[in-house]
């Protein structure tokens, strides 16, 4: 009967140390990295060079997907910036200038795109969703 007792509290110990530990990890939860570069590899797929509308809608999407990463590692903020501004980046600069012209895209309705611009905004939003653990 001892034993049972012993063997119980042993798995009670074992599940609250399981449970502090998950939750000093910052809250942050793993992301399902399959779905990330599955969705990733879509949008590095529409970028066409003969496509012009496809070179704004890949940094749309782009955008999109970096920004849902975010939400759902746990980053706070009311905007994808404020999101943005709490994590550590790895190239902070590309990251930026990637959601900055999402944003001139977004707002400005006279707003051109080539394609060089995209892939290297695409690069940027790469190495974030890196960065944040989604691919």
């Amino acid at each position: 009967m001892e034993l049972i007792f012993f063997l119980a509290a042993i798995l009670i110990v074992g599940a609250l140390l399981f449970a502090i530990i998950t939750m000093t990890k910052g809250g942050k939860t793993q992301l399902d990295v399959d779905k990330y570069r599955s969705k990733w590899l879509e949008i590095e797929q529409q970028l066409s060079r003969d496509d012009i509308s496809s070179h704004q809608l890949c940094v749309l999407n782009a955008d999109k997907l970096l920004d849902q990463a975010l939400r759902e590692r746990g980053f706070q903020g009311a905007t994808m910036g404020d999101r943005m501004k709490v994590v550590k980046w790895s190239h902070a600069n590309a990251v930026w200038a990637s959601h900055k012209l999402r944003n001139q895209i977004a707002h400005e309705s006279d707003s051109k795109v080539n394609y060089d611009t995209a892939r290297r905004a695409l690069a940027g939003f790469k190495q974030g969703l890196k960065d944040v653990g989604a691919i």
